[in-house]
Parts: C-alpha cells; structure tokens; sequence
C-alpha cells in the first residue's frame, strides 16, 4: 500500500525523522535514540515514511541502515508552490493599493 506524503509529513515525529536522517544514514537503534517514544513507535513511523517513499532502508549486514529521499518531497513542494505564487500576487497587490493610498493621502 502506498500511504500519502502529506498524511505522513503531518506527524511531527515523523518530520523530526526525516530532517534526522537529511544529514545522515542512520540504523533504526540511532534514530530511535533522538526520541523519547519506544523503538517499536519509531519503527512504525519508519515503515510508514517508507511506504510513502520518503524513507529508504538499505541493508548492511545485520544492520538496517535509512536514508532520506528527499525526491519524494516534490510532490509538496509542487503543491505548496501553487499557493505560494497564489499569495505573492496577493501580497504584491495590497502592496500596490497601499502605495497608491499614502500617495493619495500626501496630495490632501
């Protein structure tokens, strides 16, 4: 089953794991070392930051090593960007209307 990105991102553990593991490959006892919820909990937010493709896990001999792909983020980025070209235009024009304002206050 593949689980949606925002559903998985909206945890904030789980950002919290994802921003961990930007910086470094870690095993799952490492990661779970940065938090104060059980090992089992951690390994329940890894499988699902896996399942949406946010998370990958390698082996290395005994070891489960995960790593960010942070690709699987695009998909937000893309869908935040609408919003955020959305508002610039807002933005821009109460910037406009507010210069014309203190333009048209100064000629009183």
């Amino acid at each position: 089953m593949r689980r949606d990105v925002f559903q998985a991102i909206a945890d904030p553990t789980r950002r919290e794991i994802i921003q961990l593991l930007a910086g470094n490959s870690l095993n799952l006892n490492s990661i779970a070392e940065n938090f104060s919820v059980s090992r089992p909990a951690i390994s329940k937010h890894i499988r699902i930051l896996t399942e949406c493709g946010l998370v990958g896990i390698r082996t290395a001999g005994r070891e489960r090593i995960c790593y960010a792909n942070l690709q699987g983020l695009r998909e937000v980025a893309d869908w935040t960007a609408k919003y955020q070209e959305f508002w610039n235009t807002k933005l821009d024009a109460l910037g406009d209307f507010l210069e014309h304002q203190k333009k048209h206050k100064k000629k009183k």
